[in-house]
């Protein structure tokens, strides 16, 4: 079994920083890429961002020279550096992964999710 567990997730200041991370753990072969969700209410679930193995990166154009992902490959850890915080950034943020487990084919996995709230 393959677990993803996030962290990080906090009420701050608009304007303010916070560090999501989240780390990957169990039967796992190989990881192909990493990356965050989020999902704010009343809103579909949309992609943040993600870095593959190759440490190419993707942002969504919201997030873009604010928010930065990267990964402690020997961690199988990815982190989001999120800067420059705004209201609208507020959501429950989700870790995915592609990842091959020792049992087989690649899957993909969510985390249970933290809770940013950007807030004065």
């Amino acid at each position: 079994q393959v677990q993803l567990v996030e962290s990080g997730g906090d009420l701050v200041q608009p304007g303010g920083s916070l560090r999501l991370s989240c780390a990957a753990s169990g039967s796992i072969f190989n990881i192909y890429s990493m990356g965050w969700y989020r999902q704010a209410p009343g809103k579909e679930r949309e992609l943040v961002a993600s870095i593959s193995s190759d440490r190419n990166t993707k942002y969504a154009d919201s997030v873009k020279g604010r928010f930065t992902i990267s990964k402690d490959n020997p961690k199988n850890t990815a982190y989001l550096q999120m800067n420059s915080l705004k209201p609208e950034d507020t959501a429950v943020y989700y870790c995915n992964a592609f990842i091959r487990s020792t049992a087989g084919l690649p899957s993909i996995y969510w985390g249970q999710g933290t809770q940013v709230t950007v807030s004065s």
